[in-house]
């Protein structure tokens, strides 16, 4: 009898342990899938891209070996040890990151006579060769840029403004909301209103395959709908993370930054609050209207009651004048109130330079060749192109006209309220608009 028992508790026994080590693994293979599908979106997702046959993205920061040991010497928490467990899981798998930029996989020619069912969606178009490298002036361009805002960064005596110190962690997730992720391609966008930004959202739904049409995603920037490209829904956002991922949204925010190209447009910020007045408040947008104009009026234009119908008081010539938008700006009392909108807000306030290091710097004023530049540093310029627009676009010429009427001690102020921007991204500052 007591033998019997012996035998059925060691049988209990090993029964138990087999549970606990199967247990065990299917959590293990859970806890893989789940990361190397959030982490590692950029290399799980190359197979899949539109982008044709050769990878999308590599990473442009690479470490070697040594760094990265010594970095997973030093970090010991829960995280960190998943991270370098994924990270070596992946070195033993083929990478195709791995192979040369701007050629096809082994195996593939250029000229495919038949395509993968995943890549069912590609845009019927040549396989674009670079026969002559990206101009040196153009890489140039860039390495001077980023070089500015890491000197700008680095030195508190050269320049210091609000949030300039603080690290990435402190900046607060609902401030996080202007950088789009496209896991497909491993890109970061942060998009700054009045910079081209209504063609660049077009560029990330095409490439996220983010909006279907009858099924199949959009290919064509230009056919994207109008009222979804500035659709919160359309895209994929940093501050969306908390809400999937919880409490690993920050470190998988980080990989991310890590991993994937980021980039961002900016334009002359005197020219961006020009634009912004002219679309805003030149044009009837009754939400606008609403919101800031009627605001303005009754503070710096003496209408205690005016029309609540934008339409109203465009017919009535009841508008909001320039001189009342750059009051507005400056008075102490807008931001106590309600914080600048996203349109008028400062450029290194929407894209934190001081801690995203951006892989590509363009501007509004040299766009059509920045354009090109990034599409092709993303290889993504077989399968898509930048849409040309140029229609009606605020000029730089303008500025001394625009500003002739704006007293020459609130052009100063207004100077030093956007300063950052003019100095993080090189714009002179306008001495002569500023001494007249």
């Amino acid at each position: 009898m007591a033998l019997s028992q012996s035998k059925s508790t060691k049988m209990g026994k090993s029964r138990l342990l087999r549970i606990f080590m199967i247990v065990g693994a299917v959590f293990m293979i859970l806890l893989i899938i789940i990361y190397w599908d959030d982490v590692g979106a950029s290399n799980f997702y190359l197979h899949t891209t539109i982008s044709g046959p050769h990878p999308s993205r590599l990473s442009p920061h690479s470490r070697s070996d040594p760094e990265k040991k010594a970095d997973e010497d030093k970090e010991t928490s829960f995280l960190t040890d998943i991270d370098a467990f994924v990270n070596q899981f992946l070195e033993g798998t083929a990478d195709p990151t791995e192979q040369v930029r701007g050629e096809p996989p082994p195996g593939e020619t250029h000229n495919q006579s038949s395509e993968k069912p995943e890549e069912r969606f590609v845009p019927r178009r040549e396989w674009k060769i670079h026969l002559t490298p990206i101009a040196p002036e153009l890489k140039q361009r860039q390495e001077n840029r980023k070089q500015i805002i890491q000197d700008l960064c680095g030195n508190k005596s050269l320049l210091d403004f609000p949030g300039k110190s603080r690290t990435f962690d402190d900046i607060p997730n609902k401030e996080l909301d202007h950088l789009i992720v496209d896991d497909r391609h491993g890109i970061i966008y942060c998009y700054v209103p009045k910079v081209a930004c209504t063609n660049w959202k077009r560029i990330m739904i095409v490439l996220t395959e983010s909006l279907l049409l009858d099924g199949m995603p959009y290919q064509d920037p230009l056919d994207v709908p109008q009222e979804r490209i500035h659709n919160s829904s359309s895209h994929f956002t940093f501050n969306k993370f908390w809400k999937r991922y919880g409490k690993f949204s920050r470190h998988l925010m980080k990989i991310k930054l890590k991993k994937y190209t980021k980039f961002l447009f900016v334009r002359d910020p005197f020219v961006r609050i020009i634009s912004a007045y002219r679309n805003k408040f030149e044009q009837a947008n009754q939400d606008f209207y609403k919101i800031y104009s009627v605001d303005m009026l009754k503070r710096y234009s003496n209408y205690t009651n005016p029309p609540a119908s934008v339409v109203d008081a465009f017919a009535a010539g009841i508008r909001p004048s320039f001189s009342n938008f750059i009051q507005y700006l400056l008075d102490p009392k807008t931001e106590k109130d309600l914080p600048f909108n996203e349109h008028w807000r400062q450029m290194y306030h929407l894209c934190h330079p001081c801690q995203i290091n951006y892989d590509f710097v363009g501007k509004l004023e040299t766009l059509d060749e920045d354009a090109e530049h990034l599409l092709r540093i993303l290889h993504v310029d077989n399968v898509i192109e930048f849409p040309q627009s140029h229609r009606n676009r605020t000029d730089s010429s303008w500025e001394q006209e625009w500003f002739a009427n704006i007293p020459l001690e609130a052009r100063n102020e207004l100077y030093r309220l956007y300063e950052a921007d003019f100095k993080l991204f090189g714009y002179s500052k306008p001495d002569k608009l500023l001494h007249e």
